[in-house]
């Protein structure tokens, strides 16, 4: 019999949407153990009581405070944290030895580039350098040697998904790319605001973050491309569709696109290229993403599109994907590329 090593886990805002399916993920994981479970305003209180669905799992687990001393001697910290928290917790962990997943955009973007979009000066500049992107399909060796991973958010996931293989093939204009993409309500995290009650998102479909949504900088980083993005919030609680369009620089048909796409995932465990428009639904509860691709000779534009989960692939799958090859473990361990249905 072999002699499994477990290895033990901070989260830290676990009381958040992203944490809380970052703790339901790891609760099935065979090597990485959650001892340590961090929430704002939720100190003290049980898991338990905050998300009854994790009663099996956390039922004698509290949350503690989210401070750097909290998450010391740990072998793995996930950050699910809203942008700037991290900035304050990295710098006191780094040299601790464990491994650092950050959920949050902190160190996604160069700090000049992090200054430019989300308005403040970065307080860790030099910790955006070492910070490996956490999209392990693009980025899979530098991951294998990261002590630190800025996992992607959601919409730059779908979106280099879906565009990265056919911008590398040089069969469309990176000049002009346009976005437009949905997602699900719980996308905009766990704290209550108007906007996202019932009344609001109930039989509404409503655009947001016109020009300046905050992700057009990710996705231009890792498409080397001019991006506009038009995010939109959908009546669902989970689930992403990116479709991207943009025009092709060679008398390219949709069957070559498709192979393009063939070509690069075909030996990923988690991506899957079909035929067909994907959906939300095929997604939901796994760290899968779908992608397909059309091409209309007629305006000559290719039109790309994806579908993942925002909580999965877009946010709490990835992290332990990418954490899962920072560590040398399989890398599908504890996730499923299998969605629920109905």
């Amino acid at each position: 019999m072999y002699k499994i090593t477990v290895m033990n886990v901070g989260v830290a805002g676990a009381s958040g949407y992203a944490g809380t399916e970052l703790l339901r993920l790891l609760s099935q994981h065979p090597t990485l153990h959650v001892t340590v479970a961090t929430g704002h305003s939720a100190e003290g209180k049980p898991v338990s009581s905050l998300t009854p669905s994790l009663t099996g799992a956390y039922g004698d687990v509290t949350f503690l405070e989210t401070t750097p001393d909290a998450l010391r001697g740990l072998d793995v910290v996930f950050l699910a944290l809203p942008h700037g928290a991290s900035q304050d917790i990295v710098p006191e962990l780094i040299d601790d030895g464990a491994l650092i997943v950050d959920l949050g955009a902190d160190f996604r973007l160069p700090p000049e580039i992090y200054e430019q979009w989300y308005g403040e000066v970065h307080r860790a500049p030099d910790l955006c350098h070492h910070a490996a992107n956490g999209l392990v399909e693009r980025n899979r060796d530098a991951i294998s040697i990261a002590k630190l991973i800025a996992s992607p958010g959601c919409y730059p996931t779908a979106t280099t998904l879906a565009l990265g293989p056919l911008c590398d093939a040089d069969v469309i204009d990176r000049s002009s790319l346009i976005v437009d993409a949905a997602s699900g309500v719980s996308g905009a995290g766990r704290p209550a605001k108007d906007h996202l009650t019932f009344n609001h998102v109930d039989e509404n479909f409503s655009a947001y973050g016109l020009l300046d949504h905050r992700h057009t900088a990710e996705m231009e980083r890792n498409l080397g491309a001019t991006v506009l993005f038009t995010p939109h919030l959908a009546p669902m609680v989970r689930g992403m569709l990116v479709t991207a369009y943009a025009k092709i620089t060679q008398d390219i048909s949709t069957n070559e696109a498709m192979d393009v796409l063939h070509k690069a995932y075909d030996h990923e465990p988690f991506i899957h290229v079909v035929d067909e428009a994907p959906s939300t639904k095929w997604a939901t509860g796994s760290n899968a993403a779908f992608v397909s691709v059309a091409v209309d000779k007629r305006t000559k534009t290719l039109i790309a599109l994806a579908a993942i989960d925002n909580l999965g692939k877009g946010a709490a799958g990835q992290a332990i994907q990418a954490a899962n090859v920072a560590l040398g473990l399989d890398e599908t361990a504890g996730l499923s590329t299998i969605g629920v249905y109905p």
